[in-house]
């Protein structure tokens, strides 16, 4: 690179880019926790005619788009929140870590979990601190609640439930670490629309929590559209460095559409959870399979040989993630995100003929 290396920041440089499958046509796709259902061709049809009627050719104002509103409602938000919508909720990740980065500012999150929490603090020059899980990918209280002590972080996430385990940490537990905590909290509920619990109904009332969501999990990965509730005073500053049209017309046009047909989702979300029950029964009838709780749309597992079930099953075009590598209590770990029935079936048959082989 010449020239070019000694502008880079080093630290730059040295980073992984973030790497996105190149899934081939026809595969069951399985390796991002996305909804397998697309809408049926009589809503489908009703979301063209409103897409078509979205006015692309001026800025979008998300912060009048009428999302905020439908959100509050559909996800049952208290009135005293404030709603701020990010490309994703990625794009609020960044943000809520770009909000608390100065000098000597500290963020903390469990491991393993979510890998943009550590990347944009890197990103940002900030230190780091990771608080292990119990081998079970439980939550060790008591070690958070010492970490928690000794570095007085300024920022915690809290993956609930967590990704990439799936598992859900008690509401206790989370309770507890979000009184304890000495700076902001972020509770990222990414995958709450599957789960038995939500902070969601506390989001407004105390000062320093944050609770995140997205419509990527239920069905709208494509729109990119995430959203942050919380209360005011936090809100106010995180909208102050939110791009000004970070959104665009055809997200928030589709995003309203889905929230007004939110049964839709609501009968798709109940089917994937029947179904994530039946295929953590079929997984743990397996030899040599372990398979962990979840209240996620996948379902993480440990096999005697990660790499060479991963292949194999890429070999029957079956897509799946391999966890195995990316941190130490994920050794011989896969993600598998819970499919139509049909893709399930096809999962289990081809995974009992692999470990059997």
């Amino acid at each position: 690179m010449g020239r070019i290396s000694e502008i880079i920041r080093q630290d730059i440089q040295n980073m992984q880019a973030y790497a996105v499958a190149d899934v081939p046509p026809g595969s069951i796709k399985l390796d991002a926790m996305e909804l397998p259902y697309r809408f049926e061709p009589p809503l489908m049809e009703a979301l063209v005619r409103e897409l078509v009627q979205a006015q692309v050719n001026l800025y979008p104002n998300p912060a009048v788009s009428g999302l905020q509103p439908l959100l509050k409602e559909v996800f049952r938000i208290p009135e005293q929140a404030q709603v701020v919508l990010g490309n994703g909720s990625d794009e609020l990740i960044q943000l809520m870590t770009m909000l608390v980065a100065k000098p000597g500012a500290k963020v903390m999150a469990l491991g393993p979990s979510f890998v943009m929490y550590r990347h944009n603090a890197q990103l940002f020059g900030l230190d780091y601190i990771e608080v292990p899980l119990h081998a079970d990918f439980t939550l060790n209280l008591p070690a958070l609640l010492a970490a928690l002590d000794e570095h007085r972080p300024d920022l915690l996430f809290i993956a609930y439930p967590n990704n990439p385990s799936g598992v859900c940490f008690s509401r206790d537990e989370v309770a507890a670490a979000i009184e304890a905590a000495p700076g902001l909290v972020v509770v990222d509920e990414a995958y709450g629309a599957f789960s038995e619990d939500s902070f969601l109904n506390l989001s407004g009332c105390e000062e320093k929590l944050v609770v995140i969501r997205t419509l990527s999990k239920i069905g709208f990965a494509g729109l990119r559209i995430g959203y942050a509730a919380g209360h005011p005073a936090v809100m106010g500053e995180l909208a102050k460095i939110v791009p000004p049209y970070n959104m665009n017309q055809l997200s928030l046009v589709a995003a309203k559409f889905a929230l007004r047909h939110y049964d839709w989702v609501a009968e798709k979300v109940a089917l994937l959870k029947a179904e994530r029950g039946r295929l953590f029964d079929g997984l743990s009838a397996l030899p040599g399979v372990t398979v962990f709780a979840s209240q996620t749309n996948f379902l993480t597992i440990r096999v005697p040989d990660a790499a060479s079930v991963f292949e194999a099953l890429r070999e029957s075009g079956i897509w799946v993630k391999k966890l195995h590598g990316s941190h130490p209590l994920l050794a011989q770990c896969l993600r598998i995100t819970v499919g139509t029935p049909e893709q399930n079936t096809v999962v289990l048959a081809n995974l009992g003929r692999i470990l059997a082989g």
